[in-house]
């Protein structure tokens, strides 16, 4: 689910940067080190809203100031509450829209363009846009062929975190192929330690799972279709995906606490319990995105030595990369606000964010050494490969109450499924019949 994406504060993975501001410098057109092209803004006051708090929310507002320093304007933070579409429709109509918001969801950004909030990127911005962006993430923020978002923030929703005591103590080494996984997951059990942590009771969890499957498995043009629900959920390649994810559901000794053990599991405890108990954890390796961070920093262990990450495993030709992200959409005309999506778009601006830590960027301009780790950079890297194969979250982008909605629709379906990974056809069809009413209305 990609709410889970706005915990997104990787405390725990910051080793470097000194959180000291840049230098100033003059107001006026400025030329930072990726070639941005910046107007003179002097004493133009603007606003950026986004639901980010906390360490998040500090680590951007540098970015903002460092903006302020080139350009001379004024820009404010406004604190956002969820759903961000919600909270921009009442300022919007109270007459005090933000010039910028960062925009979760592609659903959100296509709601704001028909309801003629979001004002078309400009030149500069499209310009910083085809230099730094694949064109998987300028179309994600198009709407009926106009640009309108700027994804300034990304998050690989395609990792695999593992207690590293439990993998040297198994003598398991990291998998690069579904096969592969299977087997280290045999040879870690083997050891004595339960391999997978799975947190079933929060459907969105096994939506992920599904996706990174599926794409991997049938490919990025198969899962636009059953994204837009031009193909059926009863497609063979449907039928494929769940087989494949039976492998590891059908073995409950597979699975911390089994079936019915993960199904009552909620996400935050599918991590911490895979990063207590010493050398004997309730499990030894958990899926989920770079957010999974937040929950490890709760628990003693040290993310780059405690905790290690690794692509999910091919099931196909290659390792799948699901994302979810934020983009800067502009509110109001102007050149402030034309200036803040350039910024934003550019490799300075990301280079700023990238050194604080708890921050995935989605321009493949910016060098791998801005992120402050290992762990880091190997998400990065990840996503950055992938180009134009990276996949949106296939149930973010579906109706709500199909692809978003607890104890309903595919949450439910799969949980199901999870309980019973034999029921193949079964899970298919109820997959089917929930998608194409939600789907029709």
């Amino acid at each position: 689910m990609f709410t889970a994406i706005g915990a997104l504060a990787l405390t725990g993975c910051s080793d470097g940067g000194d959180g000291k501001d840049k230098p100033e410098k003059s107001a006026g057109s400025d030329k930072g080190g990726s070639g941005v092209d910046l107007p003179k803004l002097d004493g133009e006051k603007l606003s950026v809203a986004a639901v980010w708090t906390g360490a998040e929310q500090a680590n951007f507002v540098k970015v903002l100031k460092e903006f302020e320093n080139r350009t001379g304007a004024k820009v404010t933070f406004v604190p956002a509450q969820d759903p961000i579409v919600n909270f921009l429709g009442t300022k919007i109509a109270g007459g005090q829209p933000p010039d910028v918001a960062m925009i979760p969801q592609v659903g959100a950004i296509q709601q704001a363009a028909q309801k003629k909030w979001a004002k078309p990127v400009g030149p500069e911005a499209k310009a910083q846009l085809a230099k730094n962006y694949s064109k998987v993430w300028q179309d994600l923020g198009a709407v009926d062929g106009t640009q309108y978002g700027v994804y300034f923030k990304a998050a690989n929703k395609s990792l695999v975190w593992y207690n590293t005591k439990a993998f040297e103590n198994a003598g398991a080494a990291e998998p690069k192929t579904w096969k592969d996984f299977l087997k280290t997951a045999e040879t870690i059990s083997a050891s004595g330690v339960t391999p997978v942590s799975v947190g079933g009771a929060d459907g969105w969890t096994l939506t992920d799972w599904f996706e990174n499957v599926y794409l991997s498995q049938a490919g990025p043009e198969k899962y636009d279709q059953l994204a837009q629900h031009k193909i059926k959920w009863t497609d063979p390649s449907v039928k494929d995906a769940l087989t494949t994810l039976a492998q590891l559901f059908g073995k409950p000794s597979l699975i911390a606490g089994g079936a019915d053990g993960a199904l009552q599991t909620e996400f935050p405890a599918s991590v911490t319990q895979t990063f207590t108990g010493g050398d004997q954890p309730k499990a030894a390796m958990v899926y989920e995105g770079d957010f999974v961070g937040v929950n490890i920093a709760q628990t003693k262990a040290k993310i780059g030595t405690d905790a290690k990450v690794f692509p999910f495993p091919a099931v196909g030709a290659e390792s799948p990369v699901v994302t979810g992200g934020d983009a800067a959409v502009a509110l109001k005309d102007g050149k402030g606000a034309q200036a803040l999506l350039t910024w934003l778009a550019s490799t300075d601006a990301a280079k700023i964010m990238a050194e604080q830590g708890g921050f995935i960027s989605p321009n493949k301009a910016l060098d791998a050494s801005a992120y402050p780790n290992e762990v880091q950079r190997t998400m990065a890297k990840a996503l950055i490969a992938a180009g134009d194969s990276v996949r949106f979250d296939m149930s973010d982008q579906a109706p709500q109450s199909f692809g978003g909605t607890p104890g309903k629709g595919e949450w439910k379906t799969l949980q199901d499924f999870l309980k019973n990974p034999k029921d193949i056809a079964g899970t298919q069809a109820k997959l089917e019949s929930d998608a194409a009413k939600a789907y029709k209305s």
